[in-house]
């Protein structure tokens, strides 16, 4: 559904069918909702064996299950509000919601963390009594929660930044509850409770490498970073080689959620006749190597450029 036209200050702009109604979340909404139910429901019932068992490795656990609702539901929410309609005041309507829901998982999962730290701290300058068996039945029935909800989001993992990070806090509870199953086989045979704190100190600091890349990645989203695989040189070096073109400038790739990348630039011509083929190239260059089909291009001749002020790229 793209068009273009040509003329003193012509431009061409193309997106696929219009601006989709939401993000590549969207396609794994009744993922996510299954994941949502089977956390919750397990939350509840780890953070009552947590504090029943007195096991910080347990309570570790159950604090990142928290964190996984959390992080479900506000997924859920962004496909909810990605979903609406374009308005004149927000042309591209609520799809950037995705990825502030993706800021927040991270922000607020480092914050668990640091807590876990602090208490493991606590507990190893006054270790606590455990009650070795039934943490290790609770965190059986974790295992079995976590590996579900893993198979649910596996598949959305790779196209939704949101999915995936809501995939990396449930795999990171699968971890844990691994972890929470060794400190209690280690509690009950040898009575050493240190190792409690010692495994749930573990489970907080596994997940930092990758809760900082999600954070990383939602982060250069928002600021409008280039998309992994657009190199801003060489595409002004392409697009300078096709036919009639003197110059391009001002180019700019940026990411508006997960799957929707946007291209714009400025290309002075030879003939301002000849628009509508640079147009075409530039979107075929687009679409064909780097995928991105929200395209637009200014195309202009040298008078008209001169008025323009020149940014860097």
């Amino acid at each position: 559904m793209g068009h273009g036209h040509a003329h003193g200050g012509g431009h061409g702009h193309s997106h696929g069918g219009g601006i989709p109604s939401g993000s590549a979340a969207a396609r794994n909404k009744g993922r996510l909702a299954w994941a949502l139910g089977l956390t919750l429901t397990y939350m509840f019932a780890e953070v009552v064996g947590g504090l029943l068992t007195g096991s910080l490795a347990l309570l570790a656990d159950a604090a990142h299950m928290v964190t996984d609702a959390g992080g479900l539901a506000l997924a859920l929410l962004a496909i909810h509000y990605a979903a609406k309609a374009p308005t004149a005041g927000k042309s591209f309507g609520y799809m950037r919601f995705e990825i502030l829901a993706a800021l927040a998982n991270a922000v607020v999962l480092l914050g668990v963390t640091a807590y876990i730290l602090y208490e493991a701290y606590r507990r190893f300058v006054e270790p606590t009594e455990i009650l070795g068996w039934p943490m290790m039945l609770v965190a059986l029935v974790g295992l079995g929660v976590n590996l579900a909800s893993m198979k649910l989001l596996s598949g959305g993992s790779s196209e939704s930044l949101n999915v995936k990070g809501a995939y990396f806090e449930v795999f990171s509870d699968m971890l844990g509850s691994v972890g929470v199953i060794l400190a209690a086989l280690v509690v009950m045979g040898t009575g050493w409770t240190w190792v409690d704190p010692l495994i749930g100190a573990g489970i907080g600091l596994f997940i930092v490498p990758r809760t900082w890349r999600l954070l990383s990645e939602a982060l250069h989203i928002l600021l409008e970073g280039t998309p992994p695989g657009v190199d801003l040189a060489a595409l002004k070096t392409e697009i300078e080689a096709m036919p009639g073109v003197r110059r391009a400038y001002d180019l700019h790739a940026w990411t508006l959620t997960s799957g929707f990348d946007a291209m714009s630039g400025h290309v002075v011509v030879d003939d301002v006749a000849g628009g509508p083929a640079v147009i075409r190239a530039v979107r075929g260059l687009m679409k064909e190597r780097h995928g991105i089909e929200h395209v637009t291009v200014q195309v202009e001749d040298e008078a008209l450029s001169a008025e323009f002020p020149h940014l860097p790229v």
